[in-house]
């Protein structure tokens, strides 16, 4: 098994700035692109960030310029962080990662729990 463990959420006023951090776990061989995604009530879960096992990143367009996807290979750990905070970035943030299992065939999606940012005065 594989398991992906968020932290770092919570409450944020306006402007301000948030850290988010995900551990995979479990039996894993390897680890490609890994990244955050997030679903505000009402609407559809969208893709926050991504980073590849390369470095490379990607970002939704909404937060270009405010948000910094890192990761550390050696703990297969990812972060998001998170600056300059506006009321719409609020939502559940998830960790996914695309991993192979030690002994699996192929790669499968991971997801973590969830953690919630709320932006708020």
């Amino acid at each position: 098994q594989a398991q992906l463990v968020e932290s770092g959420g919570g409450l944020v006023q306006p402007g301000g700035s948030l850290r988010l951090s995900c551990v995979a776990s479990g039996s894993i061989f390897s680890i490609n692109a890994m990244g955050w995604y997030r679903q505000a009530p009402g609407k559809e879960r969208e893709l926050v960030a991504q980073i590849t096992s390369g470095g490379r990143t990607d970002y939704g367009d909404s937060v270009k310029g405010r948000f910094t996807t890192s990761r550390d290979n050696a703990k297969n750990t990812v972060y998001l962080q998170m600056n300059s905070l506006k009321p719409e970035d609020t939502a559940v943030y998830y960790c996914n990662a695309n991993l192979r299992r030690v002994g699996a065939p192929y790669d499968g999606s991971y997801w973590g729990q969830g953690t919630q940012v709320t932006v708020s005065s």
